[in-house]
């Protein structure tokens, strides 16, 4: 059932409008006492989930009684990002994700399902996994808050992929990462149908349809001047709002090119990435778009690791980004990445395939450890001056020396593909 739906491509959902969504959204539930928000980490923070964690503290106030952050296998937040993300909600309302430990296994999608599911690709179970809490916490509502965008491993985020993945245990993780990787990042992103969503959505009607999840999806795109904004706001307890958000973002947030791009930059706010774990999406989410030859240029001035989990660093400093066929060898060859298949997954995703160069510019990784994972190496300072992300707007944009460069001042927030690769898909 849809609670609340708002959203156009020039709609702007200022922060009265959201409050006024949001409440109307709640007041037809009725009554509620136990209430558990999953918002996303501040890996997320442009999707608005914060502000909308705190409306939903305004209004339910000592009933809401838990904030689960959807961590996946991100480290745990700060109290500094608690509240820069947040706001003034009281600290002991958070709760800490251990995708390790807090986790159950509610059943499993047998391998002959997950094999007709995609189409061949893979033949292995996947288990249905979630932090206890949400599963045992005796809620009434559960609010799962996140933003739908185009994502390399889901087709399209949120939704369903908060709970199982952003509060799901190791394997389910790795496995459905991997999917992906095999089945084809080209072959889903921005396609909200594909095979990871329908396992998903099969584990959900299967394991977790008496929950009360209500689900709040945003859509976030740039307006004239570059400011971000809310375009949509979709409010539901089924898929419907899944995909009325996903068509909308596909509208606001999905550039094409009617030839590939020579050379893009991509900027990484420090603030939101500290790893190629996080800031590969600068090559996946544009990979598409580029031509081969090409080259994208990644100015990180908050990159200080490869993998945000201490083994996957270690794991992406071993093998690094050479392809698909040298990952699968990998795979096929060493256990240790075999029982880390997101870490494998995530070698494929943030590989040119060899089609095109990446070169990082790095803030705080030696350009000896950017090279040994299969990147090029360009100092931070001068490429800023070159690049300087101030002086230019998103978009394509024409150096002083007259160099003419796509420029994209967050990657997360987009999909690029020229049009040969949408028709010859």
């Amino acid at each position: 059932m849809i609670y609340y739906q708002n959203g156009s491509v020039n709609t702007i959902i200022d922060s009265e409008t959201l409050q006024q969504g949001l409440f109307t959204a709640l007041e037809k539930l009725g009554k509620k006492d136990h209430v558990l928000a999953v918002p996303p980490d501040q890996t997320r923070i442009h999707s608005r989930a914060g502000e909308i964690t705190n409306l939903i503290y305004k209004y339910y106030r000592e009933r809401l009684t838990d904030i689960l952050p959807a961590l996946g296998t991100h480290t745990p937040m700060t109290k500094d990002q608690l509240f820069d993300m947040f706001g003034d909600i009281p600290m002991e309302l958070f709760r800490v994700h251990n995708w390790r430990k807090d986790v159950l296994t509610l059943g499993t999608v047998s391998e002959e399902e997950v094999a007709e599911i995609t189409s061949g690709v893979l033949r292995y179970s996947w288990p249905a996994q979630l932090n206890k809490m949400i599963y045992q916490g005796g809620h009434d509502l559960i609010i799962s808050i996140g933003q739908v965008v185009p994502h390399e491993v889901i087709g399209m985020a949120n939704f369903n992929k908060n709970l199982f993945v952003g509060t799901g245990g190791s394997e389910g993780i790795n496995k459905s990462h991997f999917i992906a990787a095999v089945y084809g990042m080209e072959n889903l992103m921005g396609i909200a149908d594909n095979p990871v969503r329908r396992i998903l959505n099969y584990a959900e009607k299967k394991f977790i349809s008496h929950l009360p999840v209500l689900y709040i999806q945003t859509v976030v795109g740039r307006d004239a001047s570059g400011r971000l904004v809310i375009r949509g706001l979709f409010i539901g307890d089924d898929i419907e709002v899944f995909y009325l958000a996903s068509e909308l973002s596909l509208k606001v947030n999905f550039t094409m090119f009617d030839k590939p791009l020579r050379k893009a930059v991509v900027y990484l706010d420090p603030v939101e990435y500290k790893s190629t774990w996080l800031g590969n999406k600068s090559i996946y989410r544009t990979r598409m778009a580029m031509a081969d030859g090409g080259e994208i240029i990644v100015l990180a001035p908050g990159l200080r690791e490869f993998g945000e989990d201490k083994e996957i660093d270690r794991l992406i400093r071993k093998y690094g980004y050479r392809g698909t066929p040298s990952t699968l060898d990998a795979v096929k060859n060493n256990d240790e990445l075999r029982q880390n298949l997101s870490a494998a997954a995530h070698l494929i995703h943030g590989s040119s395939e060899g089609r095109f160069s990446v070169t990082y510019c790095p803030g705080h990784v030696s350009k000896e450890d950017i090279e040994s994972a299969n990147f090029k190496y360009s100092d931070l300072s001068e490429a800023m001056k070159k690049y300087n992300p101030s002086a230019m707007k998103d978009g394509f944009n024409t150096t002083p020396e007259g160099e003419e460069i796509f420029y994209i001042s967050n990657p997360s927030l987009g999909l690029w593909s020229s049009r040969e690769k949408i028709e010859n898909k």
